[in-house]
């Protein structure tokens, strides 16, 4: 079989590269107390989107640092009694997508809530404010500045929001969430499931976000990763700066998340993925210790894996059982 990566006997093994700051737990909880204390002053109103069977609503939110954070919302019109959800989470740079490809959701008596992520291509905001560059990316927004000002981390940290706010919702059943994307969608899948532990069920498609130094090492920083190459060609073409530069990157670096996540976990990944090579997919899946699947496609890339939404949505089906 062809490689792009490790070998597979070791990607089972792969324990990650990037540094992992040694508060990084104190990090979080102090984060996640700041999350707590936003009051989300939330508001549904309905969209102009509307189908028979399915009441759907333009849901914002106010996040960490003051930026509105906007989500679709469906709900089936017909429901008796609280029944799950599903929190969706898009690619980079992308945004929550057309209605109705929520509809298969809302159709078997769920809630469905799909996000903007903040300064992307939807309408939630990116209040700025950090120090430094914001050329390329957004991983890289709040490098040259403290940790806790770091965009990313407030992206996590509305992905918990989000699935907090859609719990409390009073036709949900706060014990049967869960969270589902892929690339960035897949990592921000991990992050939720991460910072919201009540979350149940997370699928989690080629995730993004993760192992940023594998990444560099591989060559592979070019495509959804080029803003780490821009970075340091710019900022720090010595990389005198490189071990602080990987450290700070690992407060928002997935893998040190996934110790957190209750849920169950399905994850799949592509062995000829050069977009999110498998370690760095591997670096985050070795390290979740609730229970856990992932589907390997031999001869994929970053690209659709066939079958594996309709995989997908049978794991979510699975909520209606317990």
């Amino acid at each position: 079989m062809p490689m792009v990566d490790m070998p597979l006997a070791e990607l089972k093994n792969y324990q990650g590269r990037n540094p992992r700051p040694t508060d990084f737990d104190k990090f979080w909880d102090a984060s996640l107390r700041e999350m707590r204390a936003v009051d989300a002053k939330l508001d549904l109103k309905p969209a102009e989107f509307q189908t028979s069977f399915a009441e759907c609503f333009d849901l914002t939110f106010t996040g960490v640092r003051g930026a509105r954070i906007y989500a679709k919302y469906l709900r089936p019109r017909a429901a008796k009694k609280k029944h799950p959800a599903v929190v969706l989470f898009h690619g980079y740079s992308g945004h929550s997508g057309d209605w109705n490809d929520k509809l298969a959701y809302v159709a078997a008596g769920y809630s469905f809530a799909a996000m903007d992520v903040r300064g992307q291509g939807g309408r939630s905001e990116d209040t700025g404010g950090v120090k430094g560059t914001t050329y390329r990316g957004h991983i890289i927004r709040g490098l040259d500045d403290e940790p806790k000002n770091m965009l990313f981390r407030h992206i996590f940290l509305d992905t918990a929001q989000l699935a907090g706010l859609v719990m409390e919702m009073p036709e949900v059943d706060a014990k049967r969430v869960g969270a589902w994307g892929g690339s960035q969608g897949g990592g921000l899948t991990l992050a939720c499931a991460s910072l919201e532990p009540r979350i149940c069920r997370a699928a989690s498609t080629f995730p993004f976000l993760t192992d940023y130094r594998r990444v560099w090492e591989m060559d592979q920083a070019k495509d959804a990763y080029e803003e780490l190459r821009s970075f340091f060609r710019h900022y720090d073409p010595r990389h005198e700066r490189e071990e602080e530069l990987w450290t700070k990157l690992g407060y928002i670096d997935v893998q040190y998340l996934v110790r957190r996540i209750k849920a169950k976990v399905l994850m799949g990944t592509g062995l000829m993925d050069t977009i999110c090579p498998p370690s760095t997919q591997f670096a985050a899946y070795n390290k979740i210790t609730a229970p856990k699947e992932m589907k390997l496609y031999p001869d994929f890339g970053h690209e659709t894996l066939p079958g594996f939404n309709d995989t997908v949505y049978q794991f979510m089906m699975g909520m209606n059982k317990g």
